[in-house]
Order: C-alpha cells, then sequence, then structure tokens
C-alpha cells in the first residue's frame, strides 16, 4: 500500500480539490475577512490586557529583574523603606521614634502578607510563619507589645537604644521572610 493509494481510499485528494477550487474560495472569502478581522480584534485584546495586567510583570519580568540584580525580587524596594524608617530615627525626636516602630511593624505586616500568611491577628500571622519565624519569634511579640503600648498609650516613653533594638528585631524578620 502505497499513499498515494491510501489518500485516494480515503478520498482526501477529492476534498482537497473540491475545497482549493475557485468557487469555493470564492465563497468563503467574506467568511475569512471576517475571521481574520476577529483575530486581530481578540490579539489587540490580549495585548491590551497584557499591559495593563500585572501578570505579565508577575511571570515574566520579576524573574529578569532577580536575574539580573542577583537580588530577590522587591528586595530593593524593601532595603528603600528600611532606609526611610532608619531616617526617622536620626532626627532623634520620640515621635519619630514611634513612627518608626509603627512603620516597621507595618512593614513587617506586607512581608507576611505577601508571603501568603494568613491569620485572624498579628501574632496568629507570625505564628503562621512557622519555622522562618522560630529564632525571633518572641522578640517580635515583644516589638509587636512596644508598637501596640505606642498606638495606644500617648504617654508611652521609649528610649534611643530600645528603638534601635526593636527596628533590628523588624528587620531581621522581614528580611527572613522577604527571601525565604
Amino acid at each position: 500500500m502505497t499513499w498515494d493509494y491510501i489518500i485516494d481510499f480515503l478520498g482526501i485528494s477529492n476534498f482537497v480539490r473540491y475545497i482549493s477550487s475557485s468557487q469555493i474560495q470564492d465563497m468563503l472569502f467574506s467568511v475569512k475577512i471576517v475571521f481574520i478581522a476577529a483575530g486581530f480584534f481578540f490579539l489587540i485584546f490580549i495585548i491590551y490586557f497584557m499591559m495593563n495586567s500585572s501578570w505579565l510583570q508577575y511571570k515574566f519580568l520579576e524573574d529578569v529583574t532577580e536575574f539580573f540584580s542577583w537580588q530577590a525580587y522587591g528586595q530593593r524596594q524593601m532595603q528603600k523603606q528600611w532606609n526611610r524608617i532608619k531616617r526617622r530615627t536620626e532626627t532623634g525626636a520620640e515621635a519619630d521614634y514611634k513612627l518608626a516602630i509603627i512603620d516597621a511593624d507595618d512593614l513587617l505586616q506586607e512581608v507576611l502578607d505577601s508571603r501568603g500568611f494568613e491569620g485572624d491577628t498579628f501574632e496568629e500571622i507570625v505564628k503562621s510563619a512557622g519555622k522562618l519565624m522560630e529564632p525571633v519569634l518572641e522578640d517580635i511579640l515583644k516589638a509587636h507589645e512596644a508598637r501596640n503600648s505606642i498606638v495606644y498609650n500617648p504617654d508611652f516613653k521609649i528610649t534611643a537604644e530600645q528603638v534601635k533594638k526593636i527596628l533590628e528585631v523588624y528587620e531581621v524578620a522581614s528580611k527572613d521572610i522577604g527571601t525565604a
């Protein structure tokens, strides 16, 4: 058996001749135009939504950024936030110390949320991080208590040394979770 015999037996050659005839091609011309227009419409639609969504950035640009910067994605932005928090402590004002601690707590909360850890309270979220937070778990909970004291007690006093220790705890935890 040869291929020509199989093609003739199945009627494929007759079908190809019929489909490629000029009469059928003239009848299908309008259908071709509609499908080409629909194809261009959907191509433009896809390009538009890919450019306006974060999926492309998340799936492609994140990997490229990590490759060329040799850092975890978002690490540079986190470092900028930590520099801003540390600059608050350079003023020597107690109000800025308090704001730095609140900002550090918020940053840790953002990092935990972005990594997918869940819980109803901050303590539950930190504990859901498990082994990543184990070495500094108690220190984080103490730092969060200090943050709550700052927020809920306007007469709460804090020293530069306490602020330095608390910020170190938050920074270590944020960077450990952010790069894990």
